[in-house]
């Protein structure tokens, strides 16, 4: 019987406590949800090894930082990450770090924590979330931001937030008492996330920062699915020298967090490539054995490919040492 494959999953949450009390976080209604966010010890180790998790690459919950006062933003954001780097300190063979960011101070503030949390704590990257003070970041007043992942040579992973309530107005409300995930996971998180990983292709940032290294869940928000058709309508005035598609492909990896469908994932391989795809599970909001179950039991992939998926393409853009 072959050995178990190592398992890499890099889009697993957490809840810090000083920003719950300052800012609040979505999502803290369910009580078994809340006490699996706030655990970063035994009840998470156990679950990792009862359904086969080697290694969590740990990131704080939506909203994260991004909603935080920008006076004292830079202040809370180095308390977070200076805790998540004593949670990884304490367990360096089961966790990881991707750095919160101050992003609603100015920019040049988030691209310095960026850099003390790669160079100093070790960290692998940074996860943004959704709108920070209301704006996408594909705004040049973030574009340090990029600058410096592209410096240190670590990706960004943008991760959906809650919708603008514009949006949410006026794409969901009238579904939103009957099926209130509408405006989260089971769409709104998509047209939030989606429409920023259009933005940042058509923005010039790709341009500016060529070797900039991005990273979208959920099978990339759907973007692979509509490379083809994006790209053909984009072109079609003909002022385009490099597609959409092919700055998509050469700039963004897309991880399989809450999304465990084996035509999905065929079809995304053949649109962009195994080696940009890696697995995650989106723990604890989706628990870990359906993605597990999924990549032990179900994947149509071969060994090797497997590998790739489950830890190989990871360690290889994180530059993991596990």
């Amino acid at each position: 019987m072959a050995a178990k494959p190592y398992i890499v999953a890099l889009e697993e949450h957490y809840h810090d406590p000083q920003i719950v009390a300052v800012a609040g976080f979505e999502g803290r209604v369910n009580p078994e949800l809340v006490k699996r966010l706030d655990d970063l010890g035994d009840l998470r180790l156990k679950e990792m090894d009862a359904a086969g998790v080697d290694y969590q690459v740990l990131s704080l919950g939506a909203p994260a930082t991004q909603r935080l006062p920008a006076d004292s933003a830079l202040q809370l954001t180095r308390g977070v990450n200076d805790r998540l780097a004593d949670v990884v300190k304490a367990h360096p063979k089961r966790f990881g770090a991707l750095a919160a960011l101050p992003t609603t101070t100015d920019a040049k503030h988030a691209a310095d924590e960026l850099e003390r949390c790669v160079t100093k704590l070790g960290f692998v990257g940074a996860m943004l979330h959704g709108l920070s003070a209301g704006v996408f970041f594909d705004d040049k007043r973030f574009w340090p931001v990029f600058e410096r992942a592209q410096a240190l040579d670590v990706p960004l992973y943008f991760h959906p937030a809650k919708p603008h309530q514009h949006v949410i107005d006026a794409y969901l409300k009238d579904y939103l008492p009957k099926h209130p995930a509408l405006a989260n996971a089971a769409w709104g998180f998509t047209i939030e996330t989606a429409t920023l990983g259009i933005r940042l292709v058509l923005s010039g940032v790709l341009d500016a920062y060529p070797r900039v290294k991005l990273i979208l869940g959920h099978l990339g928000e759907g973007l692979p699915f509509f490379l083809w058709r994006i790209n053909m309508a984009l072109s079609r005035d003909g002022k385009h020298a490099e597609g959409f598609a092919e700055k998509f492909k050469r700039n963004f990896w897309i991880t399989t967090s809450g999304f465990f469908s084996n035509n999905a994932l065929d079809f995304c391989i053949k649109e962009i490539g195994l080696d940009r795809i890696m697995f995650s599970i989106d723990y604890p909001f989706v628990p870990n054995p359906p993605g597990t179950k999924w990549a032990l039991e179900e994947l149509n992939l071969s060994a090797a490919d497997k590998e790739k998926l489950l830890n190989g393409n990871a360690r290889r853009l994180l530059k993991l040492k596990v």
